[in-house]
């Protein structure tokens, strides 16, 4: 029997759609990510997807971020000794079931609304702990760092910061900086033509929840915490580009500086210690 849920945040409910996008992409012939997980708690969920089969662009954007961020990833873990995997406003992503544990241990964070229906959807295991916690809060932070003195982090914070202030979102740099040195930083970002003029993602455009900040320049975050340095800044739609037709991946994609005021994709080494 699929179960209905009534979200109490607006931002929360749009987790619904990048795990829409990854159900809908692994269902295909030729998938870029293959995500049955996705595929089961889209069926278990009762809810009105159709809304978003319009948005062609975030169909492509939220699978091509998702496998982007999970290459991220998986390049971590084989790299370093004692991996911990954070994954930061993670909604109902589900990374670990795509990765697997492999010699790595996985944090999803989000609000305890998020963490609520996470825990009934999908189960907490001894490999992938559940933190209910807000991004702004920093005991979280603190925790996971003693109980892993020894360990190298990685934290990728997926669909989550254009809908923070960036008075607020470099008060989150900040803090990770400060705290997890020798490890790495990965999170996408609305840009500024996006955040100046009220332009929204397709898939968002009749819902309530607002871009309030972007960033079209990755070394802007270097000036902001100097302890982060730059690992790429990429562009969407050099990846797969015949999946975005021909405009968008032949001729627009090729132009990473016009797409960067859109839409990037960012890593960062932390370097502070």
């Amino acid at each position: 029997m699929k179960q209905k849920y009534e979200f109490k945040s607006i931002v929360a409910e749009t987790l619904l759609i990048p795990l829409y996008m990854r159900a809908k992409e692994s269902r295909r012939a030729d998938p870029i990510l293959c995500d049955k997980a996705a595929e089961q708690l889209v069926d278990s969920l009762e809810y009105d997807y159709s809304q978003f089969d319009g948005a062609k662009l975030s169909e492509v954007g939220c699978v091509v971020r998702g496998w982007y961020f999970d290459c991220a990833v998986r390049r971590f873990i084989k790299a370093h000794s004692h991996p911990v995997v954070v994954n930061v406003g993670c909604g109902l992503d589900t990374r670990f079931q795509r990765i697997g544990s492999q010699k790595a241990v996985f944090y999803d964070l989000d609000l305890p609304e998020v963490i609520a229906l996470r825990r009934e959807l999908i189960p907490e295991q001894p490999d992938n702990v559940y933190i209910e916690a807000s991004l702004l809060e920093t005991d979280w932070m603190d925790d996971l760092r003693r109980k892993h003195p020894e360990a190298e982090f990685i934290f990728i914070v997926e669909g989550v910061l254009m809908y923070f202030y960036e008075k607020q979102v470099k008060s989150f740099l900040h803090h990770v900086a400060n705290r997890f040195g020798g490890g790495e930083l990965w999170f996408d970002v609305c840009g500024t033509i996006m955040s100046r003029h009220g332009v929204k993602p397709d898939s968002l455009r009749k819902h309530e929840a607002q871009i309030r900040s972007g960033i079209s320049n990755g070394y802007v975050v270097e000036q902001w915490e100097p302890s982060l340095k730059l690992i790429e800044q990429a562009n969407y739609m050099k990846f797969f580009r015949s999946r975005w037709g021909f405009f968008f991946g032949q001729i627009l994609g090729r132009m990473p500086w016009l797409c960067y005021k859109f839409s990037s994709l960012l890593g960062y080494k932390i370097t502070s210690k």
